[in-house]
């Protein structure tokens, strides 16, 4: 073949592109774990359902769009909202929080009811459907320490339960990997913007929400009928 003679218009133009179509199928197509749900006993140890005032919860599992969709959809919890945990008040910023640097994590903070729903309960959801625990400094398409496993506890009994859960969860060998998720207490939570609020719900065509969240809130209904709202 005459190589002078050849049209390279459309491998220039594949070579152009390329890189983009990498970073989408990297965003978009890489088969996350995130999104597959495994079955894992309830806590050995747990707090009775009761009667009482409203308690706080609060999660970190990768990007907090999912984690709030899984978590809106519990029977017995009274909200959902994304938002920021770990770092300081100063920095608790979308954009600067995506930089990695900040301390914080993408978090959600679940307000519940203790006689409709247990902390355990809400661990096992965490652990199973809202987001892979084996994962370090990541979750699905999603790199960086703002993305970490982290449980956020507010009182002794929560501390107590999250720890001797995960030592059962490892000594069960449920997961291929040791779960990493790290256990803190909670110094402060800070809401995410306004427009991070119900992202899942509102925005349910968007690429990311469709691959990566919506599987999780199908998962919660398939595994916890009994608790999906």
């Amino acid at each position: 073949m005459n190589m002078q003679s050849r049209n390279w218009s459309p491998y220039i133009k594949v070579a152009i592109f390329l890189p983009f179509l990498v970073v989408f199928a990297g965003l978009f197509l890489r088969p996350a774990r995130a999104t597959q749900a495994v079955s894992i006993p309830m806590p050995a140890v747990d707090m009775p359902l009761a009667k009482g005032a409203t308690q706080t919860a609060v999660f970190s599992g990768g990007c907090f769009w999912g984690v709030q969709a899984v978590f809106q959809h519990v029977k017995g919890v009274i909200d959902a909202t994304s938002g920021y945990a770990g770092g300081e008040a100063s920095t608790a910023e979308y954009e600067i929080v995506s930089t990695g640097s900040t301390g914080h994590a993408e978090s959600v903070r679940v307000r519940f009811d203790p006689s409709q729903v247990s902390y355990g309960q809400l661990l096992k959801v965490f652990f199973s459907v809202a987001h892979d625990p084996t994962e370090l400094n990541r979750q699905g398409p999603d790199e960086g320490t703002q993305y970490r496993s982290m449980i956020s506890y507010t009182n002794p009994d929560q501390e107590r339960i999250v720890k001797g859960y995960i030592a059962q969860l490892d000594q069960a060998k449920v997961y291929r990997s040791r779960i990493v998720t790290q256990v803190v207490p909670l110094k402060a939570f800070y809401e995410a913007e306004a427009y991070h609020q119900n992202y899942a719900t509102l925005h349910p065509d968007n690429p990311y929400i469709a691959i990566n969240d919506a599987p999780k809130v199908v998962h919660l209904k398939q595994m916890f009928p009994e608790l999906y709202k």
